[in-house]
């Protein structure tokens, strides 16, 4: 196939635009990190989940105590990845596995500023996330087949975030 035209004419206008919907806030409650170190990559931290709730308008409930966050720091930028693994128990008693990897990254004084405990505006940082699901309640099942992103931002007593679902 040898296709010259340019991808602006060959994309359909379905294609133009992201759409999404809000699908919950989630405020998850975490433990001072565990500091593992400068490993040979990255520096590494874990942070436990000890519980948290979302809330939206199709799904609400509490997170499950268990979940870990593990972080690495970034040499050279000190951009902070994140990869997060936690349950989340709908006010119904349905259990959904949420797994999410994110980035949050900023100038160097802005982040200082957030590990010390401060509370700074998220217009100051970039923190996203892209969240994946997995259950098998047949009353959530729809969120298995789902694309999410979400808009973070942290607080002292961990990150909240608003989910987004991508349409």
């Amino acid at each position: 196939m040898n296709n010259t035209r340019p991808l602006s004419e060959i994309l359909p206008k379905e294609m133009s635009e992201l759409r999404s919907r809000p699908l919950f806030a989630l405020l998850l409650e975490v433990q001072p990190a565990t500091v593992i170190g400068r490993t040979p990559g990255v520096d590494r931290r874990v942070g436990v989940i000890t519980g948290g709730r979302f809330e939206g308008e199709r799904l609400s409930g509490k997170v499950l105590s268990g979940g870990s966050d593990w972080q690495s720091v970034r040499p050279g930028d000190g951009a902070w990845t994140l990869d997060v693994r936690i349950v989340l128990q709908t006010d119904d008693g349905a259990l959904i596995g949420m797994t999410y990897r994110g980035l949050r990254h900023g100038p160097v004084a802005v982040l200082e500023r957030i590990a010390c405990g401060e509370e700074v505006s998220p217009s100051e940082y970039y923190l996203r996330a892209a969240p994946f699901f997995e259950t098998s309640s047949e009353r959530y099942g729809w969120l298995n087949g789902m694309i999410a992103l979400a808009v973070g931002h942290r607080l002292r007593e961990g990150p909240v975030y608003q989910v987004f679902e991508i349409l």
